[in-house]
């Protein structure tokens, strides 16, 4: 009975401890997500900018670090770090391919884990990974980035171009827009100035008939009914005094009324 005791104790000890081990091992770690573009492509002999940015569900502590590694294109050698940034300090790395030519350019408060690369050369074309750790957000899979350094005249269109080319088409479109507005109101002033006007010269031309009308009536009252008696026509004669009968003598006539002829 005795060993039967003991042998179901170290049973349930066993079970205990691997439950613990189960509960502790296990225990999932929070996790946090760090993204840089896939890719960037820069000038040879100018400055690039190695983007990184992270969330984490934890508020960004003290001990919350960055890390930056580098592996050279077509190498198989393990990546090496160029640049490291903790506790508030920026820790550039000794390597002398990098050195005095990275800088921090990045604010954890805003989730930004950026830095700046100087002097752009064709030895830097590979791959950087941006690890950033946040405790208790440990468990993290860095995010890699492809970087080009290239010629000038192998770089894409730039963004310049295509922002002028933006505003110039904005710019045009508003242009278009004004002068149909323009157009339209004009339009519309043109109809409400017709539309005035037909009727006023509608107005004017039932005055006339009006007039005319009236006109016409009185004419045809005045000719139909005569107020005073019309005068026929008059018959003169000239009068001759002297008596004398030479017709070579010159004698004043007077002319006078011999008839007037009246119709009643």
């Amino acid at each position: 009975m005795e060993i039967r005791l003991k042998y179901m104790s170290r049973l349930y000890a066993l079970f205990i401890g691997y439950a613990l081990v189960q509960l502790f091992g296990t225990f999932p770690a929070t996790a946090i997500d760090v993204f840089t573009p896939p890719e960037v492509m820069v000038e040879n002999g100018t400055t690039g900018v190695l983007k990184c940015t992270f969330k984490s569900r934890e508020v960004i502590s003290s001990g919350a670090s960055v890390s930056w590694t580098f592996l050279a294109e077509g190498s198989d050698a393990s990546p090496v770090t160029i640049f490291h940034y903790s506790a508030g300090r920026p820790y550039p790395s000794s390597t002398p391919q990098f050195k005095e030519r990275v800088e921090w350019i990045g604010d954890l408060n805003k989730k930004d884990a950026s830095i700046k690369l100087t002097k752009m050369q064709f030895s830097d074309n590979g791959t950087y990974a941006c690890d950033v750790k946040n405790p208790p957000d440990i468990e993290v899979t860095p995010a890699r980035t492809q970087l080009r350094v290239v010629m000038k005249e192998a770089l894409p269109q730039t963004n310049t171009v295509i922002i002028v080319g933006a505003v110039i088409g904005a710019i045009i479109g508003l242009i278009l827009i004004t002068v149909v507005t323009y157009l339209i109101i004009r339009r519309q002033e043109s109809n409400h100035d017709y539309e005035g006007y037909t009727s006023a010269e509608s107005v004017s031309s039932q005055a006339t008939r009006l007039g005319k009308k009236a006109e016409s009536s009185s004419e045809g009252s005045r000719c139909s009914s005569p107020s005073a008696p019309v005068q026929g026509p008059v018959i003169y004669a000239q009068l001759d005094h002297s008596g004398s009968k030479n017709p070579n003598s010159f004698h004043k006539m007077e002319p006078v009324v011999y008839a007037d002829i009246r119709k009643n």
